[in-house]
Formats: C-alpha cells, structure tokens, sequence
C-alpha cells in the first residue's frame, strides 16, 4: 500500500498538474477547435475539485490550528469564489469566441496568484502549526474529497462547512453524470 501524502503534498502536485495544463493552454493561444476547449474544460474540472476539497478540509484546518486562521481562511475562500465565477464565465464559451482567451487568461493569473500565495505563506504556515500525523489525516481527507467532489463551478453554493460538507457530494454526483451524459472533460 503506498505511504499517504500529507496535506501539503497533495495539495502542491495539484498545483503542479494545473500549472501543467496552463502552460499547454498557452502554447495554443489564440487557437480555435476542440484542443483548447477539452483542455480548458479540464482545468476546470480540476480546479473545482481541489478548491472544494480545500473548503471541506484545509480551510478548516487553517482556522482551527494556525494562528490568524480565520482571516487567513477568509481570504483564500473568497479568492476561490472570484475564481469560480471567472469558471462559470468561460465555461458558457467556446475558443473561437472573443472573450474566451481574455476570460482564460483571467482565470490563469487568479489561480496562479492564489496558488503563490497558499504555497509561500499558507502552507508554510499549517507546517508549523500541526504535526505530521495531522497533515497526512487532512490530505486522506482532501483526497477523498475529491473523488466526490463537483466538477463544474457552483458559485452560489456554500463554500464553508457544514453546508459545503452537505451539498457538494450531490452536486459532485450530479455534475458527473451530466460530464458522462456530455462527453465534458473526456480525455483527448
């Protein structure tokens, strides 16, 4: 069986994989046709699936264990909530369309400012603030979160427990059916 992740490495080879699928977007910019589109509603999908397994789990464990959590919580919380509308935005568009490259590029330079900064000053501080047996149960925790997590963005959903806790495994459901219905997010 292999060893779990903690927290903090779950976490960061997410960041890594949507990087990852920035960097291929941008080698296309500008292109049209089915590539991009797959490729950006992928990111999505991602991007959905982590913040909500960081509403459920991180962020509470932010407030509870790292000193000036709430704030720290606070402010990570609405920086998902900026992004997730900035998703529902590119979703209803396609490549060809003229706001769909300035919506994803929008979409890349919020992510990548929120992902800086849980990397330089939220992790570092969690680190600190929990042991080891601690981080490992929270990134058990992250990861099944998001294998029931939703995968389109629901910006008027809850995005702090309980309520996230409640909702979000049946949007999850829901979304994925709808993916499989859809061909959404299939691999290329």
């Amino acid at each position: 069986m292999a060893e779990q992740r903690d927290v903090i490495a779950v976490l960061t080879h997410d960041h890594r994989e949507v990087e990852q699928m920035f960097s291929e977007l941008e080698s296309m910019r500008g292109a049209i046709g089915e590539r991009p589109k797959l490729l950006a509603e992928n990111v999505v999908i991602e991007l959905v699936r982590h913040s909500v397994a960081e509403e459920q789990y991180l962020y509470p464990a932010v407030r509870e264990h790292v000193p000036g959590g709430d704030e720290l919580a606070d402010y990570e919380i609405a920086e998902h909530a900026a992004a997730e509308r900035t998703m529902h935005d590119l979703e209803h568009l396609e490549p060809g369309d003229d706001r769909f490259w300035p919506e994803l590029d929008r979409l890349m330079a919020e992510v990548r400012h929120h992902l800086r900064e849980e990397e330089d000053e939220l992790f570092p501080r969690l680190r600190e603030a929990c042991d080891q047996a601690q981080l490992e149960e929270l990134g058990a925790k992250v990861e099944r979160a998001k294998k029931t997590a939703p995968t389109r963005p629901h910006p008027y959903a809850p995005d702090t427990p309980p309520g996230n806790r409640l909702l979000m495994p049946g949007a999850g459901l829901v979304d994925r059916i709808r993916d499989a219905i859809t061909g959404r997010g299939r691999s290329s």
